[in-house]
């Protein structure tokens, strides 16, 4: 870009926190950590503090908003920063940036706003404990949260329009790992002193004002600790604060310190370290400060004896009660589980020693066999010992554990696995391909599917309270809805390019040209929604009967089961669509195969036919497995049984197919591997 004046919306450089090729790897490593500590812990508090009604106080009301502003921040700005790790080039989009800028605003001032608050709820329950309630109202603590909100909203917006209004000029590289104003504030060339006057004002007046009310606070909470003459009472009025002020020390303490610190060359080294602090590192620490200094959230939890019940033992019924059959089978499965661990073993002996084998494909093989090696290891020990004692109970907490830890993985296999085919499918420019472009949606869509059963999923396992709101169970129904109604017409219009690409060859470009497919992917979101959006609506406008739904998400054909009103109607709608959806997505790939098959039946070349056939040979695997489970449960005859059947039907479509499609399409697939290679060639070599 050089130095001359920028006409258009450019791309800006990110330079990131080093540019040091062998810093890349370890610094992602430590990165990713803290940011799932930093997911888990707030995601975490933010659950206790709504469930548990012990914890429904205004202290923890205040602690759930910081949670949720700490978790937003960090999803702000470290996914792209763990992106940038990865890729050569860290540039983002004009718009982009204007994007990262006004989340990170409204977070951080938020936090301020939020902190202060906490600050005079403290106040009020140390020096006026006999009217906390009257004054800590309801309504008061949600003006508290919702100023804070609607100001630091204002600014998210006042900033990024006065910046992205104005000229830029010299150089588009940003020396920071995220979208700052400050680090822009050199580019502008029209308007620079005045919008970096505005920055000033409004920083100063955030970061002032809101450490005004917490000294404040405290002064007066010390006056009071001091005219205190029991000293347990001094205590107990400290420990009430110590979790708040040690988050306020923290944050105050690393704003300040880069605000005071002299400017010299190596200030701006210092201040991304600072900004890593409080950025990163801080919304990771304050869910543990709150867990760890706090007695209530260590000891309230859901499942305490004396107000639950709670199970110490469950019975399995096993895979088979007849005694005849607790032998053979407990020798069949020990020698399934034999192979299985010397199996994996090997894969991970083989793949780590072997210096051939120290590439990127089989980097990924042994940590799969991790995870196999794992996921055997969680149940098969268990259910030989059950063959042989011939008790079938399992601990409450072992129960819990076992489940957890199946279902946990499966999920982060399927995050793992369909962010990387994301990622690969975004940056590659060998996979800048229609089919390509295909597969990353059908990647998005997989990724929206799990992501909308298997956090709440998850979350019943632990709390132990399989109970979900109305609200969130509109919503993800209608998530559900719309990415299982995506998934079938993407998987239509991959097969619609699978033809073209056989079929046509020649004129392979030209048909399927970006408008082409950007309208064979919009089409169907658009429908999706619009689906979605009419079921759910005509769902939850009607009368319930019962409140259980016997499933373990919310789906549209058990919730019109559960309906007074309007069943019928809902039931026929709901039919009707699917009948339509499924029918005619599978006629679409029914009809390309026929062709495809076709075009194959009339080449010459057996290498030729070897070469169309691989093509699809992925695709093919994914319509088969799909559609072949959806069939499943339609053609079933209905009985006693099928709810059950249904169900696990549904767990196939809704959380292992999404597992396995980036696999398919990986391991069956030369030019995904070589993507692999490539990206990770270039960028960890210290890996490899």
């Amino acid at each position: 870009m050089g130095h001359s004046n920028l006409t258009g919306p450019p791309d800006f450089i990110l330079l990131g926190l080093t540019r040091l090729p062998e810093l890349q790897l370890p610094l992602f490593g430590i990165f990713l950590s803290i940011y799932t500590v930093t997911v888990v812990g707030n995601l975490g508090m933010i659950i206790l503090t709504k469930l548990d009604a012990r914890l429904h106080t205004p202290m923890y009301f205040f602690i759930r908003h910081l949670a949720i502003i700490d978790l937003g921040n960090s999803t702000v700005i470290c996914p792209k920063m763990l992106v940038n790790f990865v890729v050569d080039h860290n540039t983002i989009s004009y718009y982009a940036y204007a994007l990262q800028m006004a989340f990170f605003i409204m977070f951080i001032v938020s936090e301020l706003s939020i902190l202060s608050a906490m600050a005079y709820d403290r106040y009020v329950a140390i020096c006026h404990p006999l009217l906390y309630g009257a004054i800590m109202s309801q309504t008061r603590c949600q003006a508290l949260v919702g100023i804070p909100y609607l100001y630091s909203s204002f600014q998210a917006l006042l900033f990024p329009i006065k910046y992205f209004t104005s000229t830029f000029c010299g150089s588009n590289i940003i020396s920071h790992f995220y979208c700052d104003v400050v680090p822009l504030s050199p580019l502008i060339c029209s308007q620079a002193q005045e919008t970096e006057l505005l920055t000033m004002l409004f920083s100063a007046f955030n970061l002032i004002s809101s450490l005004l009310i917490v000294l404040l606070s405290y002064v007066l909470i010390l006056s009071a600790i001091c005219r205190m003459k029991s000293a347990k009472g001094r205590r107990k009025a400290f420990s009430t604060c110590a979790s708040h002020l040690t988050v306020v020390v923290v944050f105050y303490g690393t704003l300040l310190f880069m605000y005071v610190q002299p400017k010299s060359a190596n200030s701006l080294e210092t201040n991304k370290l600072a900004s890593v602090f409080y950025t990163l590192v801080i919304p990771m620490l304050n869910p543990l400060i709150y867990s760890f200094r706090n007695k209530e959230n260590r000891y309230l939890t859901l499942m305490e004896r004396q107000n639950l019940t709670v199970p110490t033992n469950f019975i399995l019924s096993a895979v088979s009660s007849l005694p005849e059959l607790q032998l053979p089978l407990a020798w069949i499965f020990l020698i399934i589980y034999m192979i299985t661990v010397t199996g994996n073993l090997g894969m991970i002996i083989l793949t780590k020693l072997d210096s051939h084998l120290l590439t990127p494909v089989y980097f990924f093989i042994r940590h799969l066999a991790y995870i196999d090696l794992g996921d055997a290891t969680a149940i098969y020990p268990k259910m030989l010992v059950n063959f042989v004692m011939g008790q079938n109970t399992v601990s409450y907490l072992v129960c819990a554990a076992q489940m957890t830890f199946c279902y946990v993985h499966h999920y982060m296999i399927t995050v793992t696995g369909n962010l990387g085919m994301i990622i690969l499918t975004k940056l590659d420019s060998h996979l800048l391909t229609p089919m390509y472009f295909f597969i990353r949606h059908l990647a998005y869509i997989d990724l929206g599917d799990a992501t909308a059963i298997y956090p709440k999923m998850l979350v019943n396992f632990v709390m132990g309270q399989n109970t979900v709101s109305y609200l969130v169970c509109a919503a993800q129904m209608t998530f559900f809805v719309t990415f299982i109604i995506s998934e079938l017409f993407v998987l239509s219009a991959m097969a619609y390019d699978r033809y073209v690409a056989i079929c046509n060859p020649l004129l392979y470009n030209v048909i399927m040209s970006q408008t082409r497919c950007h309208v064979l992917l919009g089409i169907p979101y658009l429908y999706s929604s619009f689906v979605a959006l009419l079921i759910t609506i005509k769902t939850f406008t009607s009368t319930f009967c019962s409140s259980q739904v016997s499933h373990f998400y919310c789906d549209d054909v058990p919730l019109s089961l559960m309906l007074c009103s309007n069943g019928r109607e809902v039931a026929l709608m709901i039919n009707l669509f699917a009948g339509f959806n499924v029918t005619s997505s599978f006629l679409v790939v029914l009809l390309s195969y026929l062709m495809i098959l076709l075009a194959l039946c009339r080449m010459h070349s057996a290498e030729g036919r070897k070469k169309a056939f691989s093509t699809c040979a992925s695709h093919l695997t994914v319509v088969v497995v799909f559609y072949g489970t959806l069939f499943f449960m339609y053609v079933q005859p209905k009985s006693a049984q099928s709810s059950d059947l249904d169900k696990l039907s549904s767990v196939f479509y809704t959380l292992m197919i999404p597992m396995l499609n980036p696999v398919i399409y990986s391991f069956r697939n030369k030019e995904v591997k070589s993507a692999f290679y490539r990206i990770f060639r270039n960028k960890f070599k210290v890996c490899i």
